[in-house]
């Protein structure tokens, strides 16, 4: 392989690599604050008696 393939191949990866490690970062260490988490109260009706 000539030096621009290692180059570019080492460049991509180095990239790719550290775009892994960041995205692991952010999902395991940054805490958000529980207020961002909603839930959705969706009413199917569908559970109700016809009583």
């Amino acid at each position: 392989m000539t030096v621009g393939g290692w180059i570019t191949m080492l460049l991509s990866v180095g990239f790719v690599t550290g775009f892994f490690a960041w995205c692991v970062y952010k999902v395991l260490v940054i805490k958000r604050p529980s207020e961002d988490f909603h839930g959705m109260d969706i009413d199917t009706r569908d559970t109700d008696s016809d009583d």
